[in-house]
């Protein structure tokens, strides 16, 4: 049973949340950071504007860790989330070291 709660810890990814009015080098610092430390991370993003921000800081990241070798993969998917009651679709980017 142990080994189930430890698979499910090592399997939870940090999800950084980006809006229209983020930062791309916050966001990218903050990235690179949790893949770093976790291995892997997922950008969450409503909206065009969110979802742009989300693609410059995950360009910015990808140049953070090209000098230690690391290239960054990304996989987008859609995810149906509720926001103030309300469902919305959220674009997932999941990000990890090729």
């Amino acid at each position: 049973m142990n080994e189930v709660r430890e698979k499910k810890a090592r399997d939870k990814v940090d999800v950084l949340r980006v809006s229209s009015k983020s930062n791309p080098n916050s966001v990218a610092g903050a990235l690179a950071g949790v893949i770093r430390e976790q291995g892997k991370a997922e950008l969450q993003t409503i909206g065009a504007g969110a979802l742009n921000q989300a693609v410059k800081a995950l360009a910015i990241a990808r140049g953070f860790m090209a000098p230690s070798g690391v290239d960054l993969i990304c996989r987008p998917a859609f995810s149906d989330i509720i926001v103030d009651g309300q469902e919305r679709t959220a674009i997932r980017l999941m990000v990890e070291p090729k």
